[in-house]
C-alpha cells in the first residue's frame, strides 16, 4: 500500500522537482519506508512506498527495459503470480518478485486492457514516453482512492487531495452543488470532491491524458445475474469456497497480518477462515458507554477461535482530539461517526502487524443491511391507486413529528427511488433550504438529490427492489463512505487493510444469489450465515448487524454541547450555512425533543473541515525521510 502523485504540464514546461517533492512529502503517511521521484521534462513521478510485498526489490517508480514505461503503483495485485506466468510464457524478463512489475510487463503486453485482467485494489498512473501519454486507472469497486485536477499548467492526478494541493497551483473553493449532495449523502459522491475543481476518477474507470485533453472510459460493470436452479445447500457450499479462496489470496504478503474483529458476521467470518490458514492476530474498538460497544462479543469470539486479540476502548475526550487529524486526513468531509473507530482500531493494529483484514463489503454483496428487508415491510402499498399513496403522504405530513407511524405512512407514499438514497439520508431537499444560506437556492446553484441516484435506478430498473437497493449502494454508500474511510484511516496509520468480501471473484459469485436466499422479512444475509456456520461461533451466525453505533447522540448534549456551538459560532461558513437553523437543531437536541445528532454531525464535520482546508487552520501531518531522485 503505497501513495503517488503524477504531473503532465502541457505545452513541455518542465516540472518544478521541488513542487513535485513537497506534493510527494504530503502522503508520507501512505508510505513512510521509502520515496523516490522521476523527473522527464514535462512529467513527474512521486511515490510513498509502504512495503508489502518484495520489500527489497519493490522500488518505485519503477521502469521497463527501455526507459520509455514508468509506473507509480498503490494497491495490490492478487492474481500476479498467475500473470507472471504468463507474461514469462509470453518472453518477457522479470527482475523481481513483486506485483508493481508484473503490471508494468502486462501493460508492455496488452496496453490499456491490463486493467481487465487484474484481480485486486489499484490505483496507477503509467507514463508511456513513446505514446506521449499518462495512463492512470481506479480498481472495480474504489478500493482505492485516485484524484485528478487541471490547472492553467495541465493535469495532476494523486492518491489524495492533498498532495494536489501541496502544488500550490489551486484556489481552494467549496463545489456548492457537491455541499448540496453531502447534505444527504454525508460523503461527497462520484466523480465530484467538496473542492471546486478537483475530481475522483470514478471506480472500474480508467484515464487517458494527454496534450489534448483527457479522454475517461469505464471498463468494469457490476451486474447482478441470480440462478434460481441450485440448491440452498449447493449455494451455502460454494459461497464457502469462494470467500476461503479470497481469503487465502489476499493473505499474499511477505509482512505480519491480522484482522479487525466486531464480533459480528463479517469480520468473525474472514478471522475464521484466516485463523485456519495461519495463526492470526485481531484488534477491536469499542466505547466507553454501555450499549455502544462489541468488545464483549469480539473478546468471545477471539477465545472461542483461539487468537490473539488485542482492543481498545475510546471516550468522548479521546475522539474529540483526534478529530481535527481525522478530517485531514480524510481529504473532505465523511460524516460517518465510526470513521473515528477505524483510525483507533487501525493504530492498535499498526503496533503490531503491517497489514489487516477487515469486513467491508460483505453487506452489499450479500444483503447485509437492515433497510433491505423495507420493500417487504412496504409491500402492502404497492397494490395502492397513485392517489391513495399520496394521500398516505399527505396524511403524515399532517402528523407531529417524531409520532408512531409517521415514517412508515411517509415511506410507504413514495416509490422506491424517492426513498432510497443508499444507507445515508441526512437532509431531504426541502431541509436544505433551511440549512444552506439564502443565496445558494436563489442562485439555483443546487439540484435535486435525484440525480445523483437516477442514473443507477434507470440501469437496474429490470432487478427486483432488494437488488436495485444492492446496485445503489455499491456504486454510492460503498464508494463514497465505506471504502473511502477504510483506506484513509488506515492509511493514516501506514497500516495496509485489505477487504476480502470486496473482490471481482466474490461478487461475481453473490450476483448469482437469489434475493431470496440473501435477504426475507427476518433475517439479512441469509447465504452468508449458513456458509459460515462451521466457521464462526455458534452465537455469531444469528447475531444481529450492531453498525458500530458512536454514542455523538449523548455526547452533543453533555460533553460536546460547548464545542459544538462554539465551532457553529466561530466557523466562517455563513457563506454556505445558515447558522442560525443549526444552532436551533442543537437545542432542539439538547433538550430532548428531537434526535438530531446526525443532522448537526454532518454540517459540523463539514464545518471543522472548512476550517482546516479553507481557513487554513491545520499543520502539517507529514513524515519526513531520504529523499532520493531519478532522472
Amino acid at each position: 500500500m503505497c501513495g503517488f502523485v503524477s504531473l503532465f504540464n502541457k505545452y513541455r514546461v518542465p516540472v518544478n522537482r521541488n513542487m513535485l517533492q513537497k506534493m510527494t512529502d504530503t502522503i508520507a503517511h501512505r508510505g513512510p519506508d521509502d520515496e523516490n521521484l522521476y523527473i522527464h521534462d514535462h512529467i513527474g513521478l512521486g511515490f510513498r512506498r509502504l512495503s508489502i510485498l518484495d520489500i527489497e526489490h519493490g522500488t518505485q517508480p519503477m521502469t521497463n527495459h527501455n526507459q520509455d514505461i514508468w509506473l507509480v503503483f498503490n494497491g495490490e495485485i492478487y492474481n500476479y503470480k498467475e500473470l507472471k506466468d504468463w507474461l514469462v510464457q509470453k518472453g518477457h524478463i522479470f527482475h523481481t518478485h513483486s506485483d508493481t512489475e508484473v503490471l508494468l510487463r502486462l501493460y508492455e503486453e496488452v496496453g490499456f486492457e491490463c486493467v481487465n485482467y487484474l484481480r485486486g485494489m489499484f490505483g496507477f498512473s503509467i507514463w508511456d514516453r513513446k505514446k506521449e501519454l499518462l495512463f492512470v486507472a481506479r480498481d472495480h469497486f474504489g478500493i482505492k482512492p485516485v484524484y485528478y485536477s487541471e490547472n492553467a499548467f495541465g493535469y495532476m492526478v494523486g492518491s489524495e487531495i492533498k498532495s494536489l494541493l501541496a502544488s500550490g497551483g489551486m484556489n481552494r473553493e467549496v463545489d456548492e452543488n457537491a455541499l448540496y449532495q453531502y447534505l444527504t449523502f454525508q460523503y461527497v459522491p462520484e466523480p465530484a470532491t467538496m473542492f471546486k475543481g478537483i475530481y475522483k476518477l470514478e471506480a472500474g474507470h480508467y484515464m487517458i491524458i494527454q496534450e489534448k485533453g483527457v479522454t475517461i472510459q469505464p471498463y468494469y460493470e457490476v451486474k447482478f445475474a441470480p440462478n434460481e436452479n441450485r440448491s440452498f445447500s449447493d449455494l451455502a457450499e460454494e459461497t464457502r469456497f469462494v470467500l476461503s479462496e479470497s481469503v487465502r489470496i489476499h493473505k499474499n504478503s511477505d509482512v505480519r497480518r491480522g484482522a479487525f474483529l466486531s464480533g459480528g458476521i463479517d469480520s468473525t467470518s474472514l478471522v475464521g477462515l484466516l485463523h485456519r490458514l495461519e495463526p492470526t492476530q485481531t484488534f477491536s474498538v469499542g466505547f466507553d458507554m454501555p450499549g455502544y460497544s462489541e468488545l464483549e462479543e469480539a473478546r468471545k469470539t477471539a477465545a472461542y477461535l483461539g487468537t490473539e486479540h488485542h482492543e481498545i476502548r475510546i471516550n468522548a475526550q479521546e475522539y474529540m482530539d483526534i478529530l481535527p487529524s481525522l478530517i485531514w486526513h480524510m481529504d473532505e468531509p465523511v460524516a460517518d461517526p465510526s470513521a473515528v473507530g477505524l483510525y483507533f482500531v487501525s493504530r492498535l493494529a499498526s503496533q503490531h502487524v503491517k497489514m489487516a483484514f477487515s469486513g467491508e463489503g460483505a453487506d452489499e454483496f450479500f444483503g447485509g443491511y437492515q433497510i433491505y428487508k423495507e420493500p417487504y415491510a412496504l409491500r402492502m402499498f404497492q397494490d395502492l391507486p397513485v392517489g391513495m399513496r399520496k394521500a398516505a403522504g399527505q396524511l403524515a405530513k399532517l402528523m407531529p413529528a417524531g409520532m408512531k407511524g409517521k415514517g412508515f405512512l411517509e415511506r410507504g407514499s413514495l416509490l422506491l427511488e424517492e426513498r432510497f438514497f443508499g444507507n445515508a439520508k441526512i437532509f431531504m431537499d426541502h431541509e436544505k433550504d433551511q440549512v444552506l444560506s439564502s443565496w445558494l437556492s436563489e442562485a439555483g446553484v443546487c439540484h435535486s438529490t435525484l440525480q445523483v441516484t437516477k442514473p443507477f435506478y434507470e440501469q437496474a430498473k429490470h432487478y427486483d427492489e432488494v437488488t436495485q437497493m444492492q446496485y445503489v449502494d455499491i456504486h454510492t454508500w460503498l464508494r463514497g463512505n465505506i471504502l473511502m474511510k477504510a483506506d484513509k484511516m488506515s492509511m493514516a496509520n501506514s497500516l495496509e487493510l485489505r477487504v476480502p468480501f470486496v473482490d471481482t471473484k466474490v461478487f461475481e459469485w453473490a450476483a448469482t444469489i437469489p434475493t431470496k436466499y440473501k435477504v426475507t422479512p427476518a433475517a439479512t444475509k441469509i447465504l452468508l450465515r449458513e456458509a459460515m456456520k462451521d466457521v464462526v461461533p455458534p452465537d455469531v451466525q444469528q447475531r444481529k448487524k450492531l453498525g458500530f453505533p458512536v454514542p455523538i447522540r449523548v455526547w452533543l448534549k453533555k460533553e460536546w454541547y460547548e464545542w459544538a456551538k462554539n465551532l457553529i459560532m466561530t466557523a466562517d461558513v455563513d457563506r454556505w450555512i445558515n447558522k442560525s437553523y443549526v444552532l436551533q437543531l442543537l437545542e432542539i437536541h439538547k433538550e430532548g425533543k428531537l434526535d438530531m445528532s446526525r443532522k448537526l454531525w454532518t454540517v459540523l464535520v463539514f464545518m471543522m473541515w472548512h476550517q482546516l482546508y479553507m481557513e487554513d487552520q491545520t499543520q502539517s501531518f507529514s513524515v519526513p525521510s531520504k529523499k532520493k531522485i531519478i532522472s
